[in-house]
């Protein structure tokens, strides 16, 4: 088993991301999922975004968020 979210790592910055329409994984499983991890971590730094009609795919909206974010989080590379 894992310990706690300790140091550092209690300040990463996570999205999720979860389409509305999902038949796999139904949307209250992803809304209990971050409801859990603001716990563990700071809750200001978890963003939970959700997609009108999608399914248990991904979409170009979830795709140009996921690049935003990416280019706020991380250093650019060279």
């Amino acid at each position: 088993s894992q310990g706690p979210i300790s140091g550092v790592n209690k300040d990463i910055a996570v999205l999720q991301c979860h389409g509305d329409c999902d038949p796999l994984v139904p949307l209250m499983f992803g809304s209990l999922t971050v409801e859990k991890l603001k716990t563990m971590i700071n809750p200001a730094n978890v963003t939970f975004k959700t997609y009108s009609g999608m399914m248990h795919s991904s979409s170009l909206e979830e795709m140009m968020d996921v690049k935003q974010f990416i280019d706020t989080h991380l250093p650019p590379v060279d």
